[in-house]
């Protein structure tokens, strides 16, 4: 029986299986950042261990950094010592660390890919949910606890259950306008914030093998949010392509030599899953967010639907009442206060071409207070390079500074209490974005259309 995609990296990774237990998992990249990785450094301290091999770890300043004034010393007391602290480690056990006004800082999910330090055939851990970003370049990528970061920082390794598998495919031809998170977004919303549960996620389908490198991240990034424990898609020319002449991929003859293995890694026509799934393209719309997490949500155009019998009367009931919404509402039309473009899942230089390409030559509403933050310096310096930044200046917007931002409510950009922000990022728990704050997900074509309107806007009405 032939081996998934899945199977081939993982199996190449074991170093040891424990008998009716985990599987010992040799870890090749890991990235670390200022929230869970000091915990992971005082048990190093305390045990006298060192990091095993420095030159596999990665670490970034992204999560609670301030976006505006990074010239100036970090104002929150506990941000700034966890940033400080980070340095102090990464300095210690011969640890990069790209932080604040690096050239390299950014999301920890972000600067991986585009420094050329992710590439297939990888296994990658993160203390960070989001992890599954990475798995778009045929990588096994996923988040980790502290006590894991710990471990990897100390053996390399970890001690993993072997998930399931799963396979989604989604073929035929995208409509106009329907872009990767919405894709994203129709298919959580078919199985739900714990659909995939258990399983890793392999994408595959035409509409995956025509989207660019960064519409595949922005859908591997999201597929915790249907439970999965990540997501993956076969290498092809354009991962390759993406990936040549980056700092940390390889060079010359091994250039050669990893391009020949990374051909080799997809899934075998006589695999199997442990569980398949089927879309159609044109049946997927711009979507929308319209409860307290990822699978509440519609098509733009369509209405609030009633709980359907898998659901909780009660606890569907609650994300209306969270939400200040209620069945049969219209999602077109209602009045947003905040938009934000940005986070490990929008935050690349495409979405700002997206996000520009709508609002060139129009005005931001007054009533819109809008954040755009890049994913990078990377990203920023494209932004200012391609004449992104004078279109949005021209528009009434302003740009920010590279960072996590308002994706989670962990630094100083909070969505007020009871204000509606359409959000770009991944996640809409209440209090997500700030005590009280109601987030709708979007793309950022549908983000766009409503820093315009001033509210909930189909970009095909205006494009």
């Amino acid at each position: 029986m032939g081996k998934t995609l899945f199977d081939k990296v993982w199996d190449s990774h074991v170093i040891e299986r424990i008998e009716d237990g985990p599987d010992v998992l040799f870890i090749d990249k890991h990235f670390i950042h200022e929230v869970t990785s000091p915990v992971a450094f005082v048990g190093l301290k305390n045990r006298n261990l060192k990091v095993m091999y420095p030159h596999r770890t990665f670490a970034t300043a992204d999560h609670n950094t301030p976006t505006i004034n990074q010239h100036l010393p970090i104002k929150d007391r506990l941000s700034a010592m966890q940033v400080k602290t980070l340095e102090k480690n990464c300095n210690e056990h011969g640890i990069d660390f790209w932080g604040l006004g690096h050239k390299k800082n950014g999301i920890v999910h972000v600067i991986g890919p585009e420094n050329g330090i992710t590439q297939p055939g990888l296994t990658i851990v993160c203390g960070d949910s989001h992890t599954s970003t990475h798995g778009a370049f045929g990588a096994i990528a996923f988040g980790i606890g502290t006590s894991e970061v710990e471990m990897v920082l100390a053996c390399q390794t970890i001690m993993q259950q072997k998930p399931m598998k799963m396979k989604i495919n989604v073929d035929g031809k995208l409509s106009p306008n329907v872009t990767p998170k919405d894709v994203a977004i129709y298919i959580i919303s078919k199985l739900s914030s714990s659909g995939a549960t258990g399983y890793f996620v392999e994408y595959a389908g035409s509409v995956f093998k025509n989207m660019t490198m960064e519409g595949r991240m922005t859908v591997c990034n999201l597929s915790i949010e249907m439970g999965a424990r990540g997501g993956m898609i076969a290498p092809d020319d354009k991962t390759f392509d993406y990936i040549e002449g980056r700092e940390y991929a390889p060079k010359g003859d091994e250039w050669t030599k990893a391009v020949n293995y990374w051909k080799t890694l997809k899934t075998d026509k006589d695999a199997i899953f442990d569980k398949e799934y089927n879309f159609k393209a044109d049946e997927i719309e711009p979507m929308i967010t319209y409860g307290t997490n990822p699978g509440m949500a519609i098509p733009i155009s369509k209405s609030i639907p009633k709980a359907n019998k898998s659901e909780s009367k009660s606890s569907y009931q609650k994300a209306l009442d969270y939400m200040e919404f209620n069945e049969g509402d219209r999602m077109i039309g209602k009045k947003i206060d905040y938009v934000f473009l940005g986070s490990c899942t929008n935050g690349r230089i495409e979405d700002f071409r997206t996000f520009a390409s709508i609002i060139k030559g129009r005005k931001k509403s007054s009533n819109v207070n809008a954040w755009l933050v890049p994913g990078s310096h990377k990203v920023l310096k494209s932004i200012r390079d391609e004449g992104i930044l004078d279109i949005l200046t021209e528009s009434g917007f302003k740009l920010r500074e590279p960072g996590c931002s308002a994706c989670l409510a962990m630094n100083d950009d909070k969505i007020p209490k009871g204000k509606y922000a359409v959000s770009t990022t991944n996640r809409n728990f209440e209090g997500r974005q700030g005590p009280g704050a109601r987030t709708l997900l979007a793309s950022p074509l549908v983000a766009a259309a409503t820093a315009i309107t001033g509210e909930i806007t189909d970009p095909r009405d205006i494009i």
